[in-house]
């Protein structure tokens, strides 16, 4: 009787990533599997082996003494493959999908206009590009490249910086003209300030006083918004006040669309952007490489 193809390589990688999950449902979601899918091919593994790698006993699954060294092993033999691939494909134009998740003002007025250049330049690669403002698990969500506004949380992600931009709060000529123009950081308790439906940095409204302490102005009015794309159509709008990125808004400035409010009070902080990434050196696809490069190349903040 013939035997049964074996993928075994399919195998180990399905087992590291059940490890690295902690469980099969989580490592069904990162691997694009059914959770029944990943448990009985591991089942099909340990009978294989015969040998039981995971204890099932508790309900955070536990390596026996058997698994941790397969897992050790493991880790070895796809760090060969990957090297080996990496070998085969040196010289070769980068390729394959590119999944791309972007905050949505970069993604909108930066990442999708330059889009067709990219593409341009890589034919063979083909970009998968999600926008939102809720940050995301690179791991969970299996993106290439996270584009992210402010601060980086520690993490196991690797980060370049891409720019960074001054903050200004604006508001819509229109908007002026019906409620006045605050002419101190306290006048705004008088005006309808836009608000996140997330959580920001910073809670509230910085600036300095005229001796240079610090000022944090609550949020308070009656719209909330998803994104900072969003909050810029709002303000556009005549909707209230907003506090965003001046690259965001900038052209609207120049254009007399929104009009910079309470300069003398800005505390003159930095919202960086930055791409996010698992893997560097050599572990690098060359994809993710390439797409990294031509950002640095082309963005400006």
């Amino acid at each position: 009787m013939a035997r049964p193809e074996i993928n075994r390589s399919g195998e180990i990688e399905v087992f590291v990533r059940v490890v690295e999950a902690g469980s099969f449902s989580a490592a069904a979601r990162r691997l694009r599997m059914t959770p029944s899918a990943v448990s009985k091919l591991m089942a099909r593994l340990e009978a294989r082996l015969g040998a039981r790698l995971i204890s099932r006993s508790t309900r955070r699954l536990q390596l026996t003494p058997e698994g941790v060294a397969f897992h050790d092993s493991g880790l070895r033999i796809l760090a060969d493959l990957d090297a080996a691939e990496r070998e085969a494909a040196a010289g070769a134009a980068p390729r394959g999908r590119l999944r791309v998740n972007s905050y949505v003002p970069f993604g909108q007025h930066k990442l999708m206009p330059l889009l067709p250049r990219f593409l341009e330049r890589y034919p063979e690669i083909s970009v998968e590009a999600v926008l939102t403002d809720s940050v995301i698990d690179l791991m969970e969500e299996r993106a290439d490249v996270a584009i992210r506004a402010g601060p980086l949380s520690a993490s196991r992600l690797v980060a370049r910086k891409l720019g960074q931009s001054r903050m200004a709060v604006v508001a819509a000529p229109s908007y002026l003209e019906a409620w006045g123009v605050p002419a101190t950081p306290a006048d705004l308790g008088r005006h309808n300030l836009l608000a996140f439906g997330f959580v920001r940095h910073v809670d509230g409204l910085p600036f300095v006083d005229v001796d240079g302490s610090p000022i944090i102005v609550p949020i308070a009015g009656n719209a909330t918004v998803s994104d900072g794309e969003a909050m810029r159509l709002a303000a556009l709008s005549g909707a209230g006040i907003a506090r965003l990125a001046r690259w965001h808004v900038e052209p609207d400035i120049v254009a007399g669309r929104l009009v910079p409010l309470l300069e003398n009070f800005n505390p003159g902080d930095i919202e960086p952007t930055h791409a996010v990434y698992v893997g560097q050196g050599k572990h690098l696809p060359s994809r993710v490489r390439a797409f990294l490069d031509f950002l640095a190349e082309t963005v400006r903040l």
